[in-house]
């Protein structure tokens, strides 16, 4: 093929500076001419892209840096896990009455009940609990832990039989994308994303728990990975318009868990994608803990408003 000047603004294939070129490689975006493109999963990589694409798989490597799980179904067979044993704890020791619902679900503050059916928000523990009340703590008062167990608690079995149905299918697939570690890290911060939407957009007392921040968050990586590669996104997003309607029209469902653990995967998901690919661990790790502590702040300034 013989080289010939391309006009002014047109782009240049990267390797072959002469040859004019429309088509950019899946991975790395660069523009490659027709010698240069090379078949890939979906659409065309360059000849750097594939190479470097087969020594990631000889290495173990997922294509987003993760090291490639051998069973990706471990870490979503634990999380569940351990979302059943809260559950049968919660059980055994009461159903919707038990203690532990008021200590692990999400309540932005502290209030007094006093077991009557009757709430007391002008109290402070010591005096609702000299005056035989019982306290139901909350982040501001002290209870921080909530922010991420009310992630793994429920109370019916429909609700953790949906929440944790989605995290089965879902999970695997993500994990295989991310690696282990990668993947546990979107999960997390999906559900400190949630929480911290509940503590500014939910009731002061009311009590939120469930998994379903984090799973929706999963559904906002979904996304992220299903353009990043070009995929059919049409399926998928039916399928979250359906869940949206579901959070709308069911009573009692936490729109605001729901809206935060959404943006949270989102984000989470963009950072583990978009990182380059030179330096790509130390990005990932950054960007992350960037997200988190944006989120912490976020939690601590509610707090602050609250006390």
């Amino acid at each position: 093929m013989t080289d010939h000047p391309a006009p002014a603004g047109v782009p240049t294939c990267y390797r072959h500076p002469g040859r004019e070129s429309h088509i950019r490689c899946q991975r790395c975006n660069r523009p490659i001419c027709p010698d240069c493109m090379r078949d890939a999963a979906v659409g065309f990589q360059c000849p750097e892209c594939v190479a470097s694409g087969r020594k990631e798989t000889r290495s173990g490597r997922t294509a987003f840096g993760g090291l490639r799980p051998t069973n990706a179904s471990i870490t979503s067979g634990v999380l569940i896990g351990i979302n059943a044993v809260v559950w049968l704890a919660i059980m055994v020791t009461g159903g919707s009455g038990s203690r532990l619902v008021d200590l692990l679900g999400l309540r932005p503050d502290g209030v007094c009940d006093l077991q009557n059916g009757f709430i007391n928000i002008q109290v402070a523990r010591a005096a609702c609990e000299a005056g035989g009340g019982s306290w139901l703590p909350g982040v501001a008062d002290g209870a921080w832990w909530q922010l991420v167990t009310s992630g793994f608690t429920h109370v019916t079995i429909t609700h953790i039989g949906f929440n944790m149905l989605a995290l089965w299918m879902i999970g695997p697939q993500l994990e295989m994308v991310f690696g282990r570690v990668r993947f546990l890290g979107l999960y997390l911060v999906s559900l400190l994303a949630g929480s911290a939407i509940v503590m500014w957009a939910a009731g002061e007392y009311q009590l939120t728990l469930g998994a379903s921040g984090a799973i929706y968050g999963l559904f906002g990586a979904l996304l992220i990975v299903a353009r990043r590669v070009g995929g059919d996104m049409r399926a998928l997003w039916g399928l979250i318009v359906v869940n949206v309607l579901i959070t709308f029209v069911v009573p009692n469902i936490s729109w605001q868990g729901h809206l935060g653990g959404f943006v949270g995967g989102v984000a989470a998901a963009a950072v583990l994608v978009h990182a380059p690919r030179k330096g790509r661990t130390a990005y990932q790790i950054a960007g992350l803990g960037g997200i988190t502590l944006i989120l912490l702040a976020v939690v601590a300034a509610r707090i602050a408003q609250l006390t």
